[in-house]
């Protein structure tokens, strides 16, 4: 089987984050700051990624602001020729953290909002932050920079999508992208919490529609409906090593972020391998690609080229098996455990905020 070069990377600076947000996928055992690559091995990094065919690359974490070495990590990607954007909660940047990284090379940031109330906000991310992300806001916009606002969604703020894209235009963002959690990592364990109804998805879906329809593109609104609601398997990452791939604080390198999760994986690590190695030869990255790994119905799916069978960490998650169809596809064997879930009795438990991120 021929592998194509991959074209994005996400680089995960550290796991370290002021916030505490039940919602996050990173994994629930953090990586702590003591394992983290140095600048310098992250400089090796890029320069292998851009040899390997990628052109962009995300820096993000937990909190990649919490480096203080970010100048130099943001100057090594550029230098690499990699466009690269910041992934930032807001919490410490500052007019001229600002300022010094667009002089290293920074080329577009993207800020988290949890909710467009204040205090519904903080309550969401576990820690006082909204006059920090209203301060980054301005700084990104008086920068110059390009902006891009991420809202994860759930059953706390999904009711809050007007008020919430109306902040993003008000803060002056060029883009929205309005994401549901993934029920991944530490998310997974507030699923009960997190989960939206299927009436609270319809009225996003119209409100969406409508703003679409108003704005009629003068900014971008992208909006990634979630699967379970939609019964359509989405796919991974754009399928399984085909695209981009992720680099873990203390180097290890996974086909997506949520793949730590899988048992059996044994992924390398940049400190061990060639990155060229990693993509074309690891058994972790060959482990679901292609068809030969796909069990019925996807082997005889008309979709199996478009969605690859959609996610296997979720798939993992839910049947505790990484190679059965994505139980969120309306034709899995499995699919039952999505429609319980959906069309189940709701409580509303407290969610468990984030720990050890700090």
């Amino acid at each position: 089987m021929t592998v194509q070069a991959p074209w994005a990377l996400l680089a995960e600076l550290t796991h370290g984050c002021p916030l505490r947000c039940g919602y996050c996928s990173n994994p629930v055992e953090l990586i702590g700051r003591s394992r983290e690559l140095a600048a310098g091995q992250w400089s090796d990094v890029f320069r292998q990624a851009a040899d390997l065919g990628v052109v962009q690359t995300h820096l993000s974490g937990g909190e990649p602001l919490l480096r203080r070495d970010l100048s130099r990590i943001v100057a090594a990607a550029d230098g690499s020729g990699l466009y690269t954007q910041l992934v930032t909660s807001g919490v410490g940047l500052s007019e001229r953290r600002t300022a010094v990284l667009a002089d290293a090379g920074l080329r577009s940031v993207q800020l988290s909002v949890q909710h467009a109330d204040p205090r519904a906000s903080e309550r969401i991310a576990g820690a006082r932050s909204f006059a920090a992300k209203e301060r980054a806001a301005r700084l990104i916009r008086a920068s110059g920079l390009p902006f891009g606002l991420n809202i994860v969604l759930h059953r706390a703020n999904l009711d809050a999508l007007d008020d919430l894209i109306a902040l993003g235009l008000s803060w002056g963002a060029d883009r929205i992208e309005l994401a549901h959690t993934q029920f991944h990592g530490w998310a997974l364990g507030n699923r009960a919490a997190l989960l939206p109804t299927r009436e609270q998805v319809e009225r996003a879906r119209v409100s969406v529609a409508r703003w679409r329809e108003l704005l009629d593109g003068s900014m971008e609104l992208v909006w990634v409906a979630p699967d379970w609601v939609d019964v359509t398997a989405k796919p991974c990452m754009g399928g399984w090593g085909a695209v981009s791939l992720t680099v873990a604080p203390d180097g290890t390198v996974l086909p997506c972020p949520a793949a730590a999760a899988l048992p059996d994986l044994d992924p390398p690590n940049v400190r061990e391998h060639p990155l060229a190695w990693i993509w074309r030869e690891s058994k972790t990255f060959n482990a679901y690609r292609g068809e030969s790994w796909m069990p019925d119905p996807c082997r005889s799916c008309a979709l199996r080229t478009t969605d690859h069978g959609g996610c296997r960490c979720q798939a993992h998650a839910l049947t505790g098996d990484a190679g059965r169809t994505d139980p969120a596809c309306r034709h899995a064997p499995d699919h039952h455990l999505v429609r319980d879930l959906v069309q189940g009795p709701r409580d509303e438990p407290a969610y468990t905020y984030r720990k050890g991120g700090t």
